[in-house]
């Protein structure tokens, strides 16, 4: 071979070797387009809002791969439906390309309750951060009006950072305001802070109460004063609306009342 090579001259291996080079060259080009598939493209089918299972099918048959990107939850849509595609319906692609898709998660993803205080517009906005829907709204009078007093969640008042479903229904209890007519200021002194309590709801009256240092035992502290009294400076019974305030001073020890001053001189009750 290299006495076939040697015997010609070198001008004519030079020619054969540019030609052995063009040749390969020219082999390299054209299956570059085959392995490449140059000019071979689909566009992608819309395939959002389908099952994930039918999706991959369609995908499949056109000559797609499929892979599944991420999953978020949207609870007026069926589990495991195409949420999002990528690329986007339509578009002008390679044979082979690989589809993203979004799913719809099969479960609720858990999230910790807020706490919903403050205005009612307040709340609908954090619970549409959270992902949880507005359940009833009900009022109780109290002077804070439309203010949030209690969240509910099946049937029963829920703490800030329980753990509950995304999507999960909130119910509301709102203030209704400071009722029109007025009721009698009671008489709270002597009594427990949790009979007092019981009192007061009964009479939709609210109460703040400020108990003595060193008490442990809130509810069985004893009421020793109030404001407002039962009587005023006249010694008539003062007037009070559904929904406002009473303050109470609680101590570990019942006391004596220094004198009576529970009767009114026009002994209204």
């Amino acid at each position: 071979m290299f006495k076939f090579i040697t015997s010609r001259p070198l001008w004519v291996n030079i020619l054969v070797a540019f030609f052995l080079v063009g040749l390969v060259l020219v082999l390299f080009l054209g299956s570059l387009g085959i392995l490449t598939k140059h000019g071979q493209s689909l566009k992608i089918p819309s395939i959002t809002g389908k099952s994930m299972s039918e999706a991959e099918k369609i995908l499949n048959e056109e000559g797609f791969d499929v892979k599944v990107q991420d999953s978020v939850y949207i609870d007026t849509m069926a589990p495991l439906k195409v949420v999002r595609q990528f690329p986007e319906a339509d578009a002008v692609v390679k044979i082979n390309r690989t589809v993203y898709l979004t799913v719809n998660r099969s479960v609720p993803p858990m999230v910790s309750m807020p706490r919903l205080v403050g205005s009612f517009r307040n709340a609908l906005l954090i619970l549409k951060q959270f992902g949880l829907k507005l359940g009833d709204t009900t009022y109780r009078l109290d002077f804070a009006k439309n203010s949030v007093l209690d969240q509910i969640y099946n049937g029963q008042p829920v703490k800030p950072g329980t753990k509950i479903p995304m999507g999960s229904i909130i119910s509301l209890v709102l203030g209704s305001g400071i009722s029109n007519s007025t009721i009698a200021v009671p008489d709270l002194f002597g009594m427990t802070y949790s009979e007092a309590i019981d009192l007061l709801d009964s009479m939709h009256i609210g109460h703040i109460p400020v108990p003595d240092a060193g008490i442990r035992d809130t509810l069985n502290a004893f009421v020793y004063r109030q404001n407002p009294e039962r009587l005023d400076e006249d010694r008539k019974v003062n007037r009070i609306r559904a929904g406002q305030l009473i303050d109470i001073w609680l101590s570990a020890e019942r006391q004596e009342r220094a004198a009576d001053t529970t009767k009114s001189a026009d002994n209204t009750p």
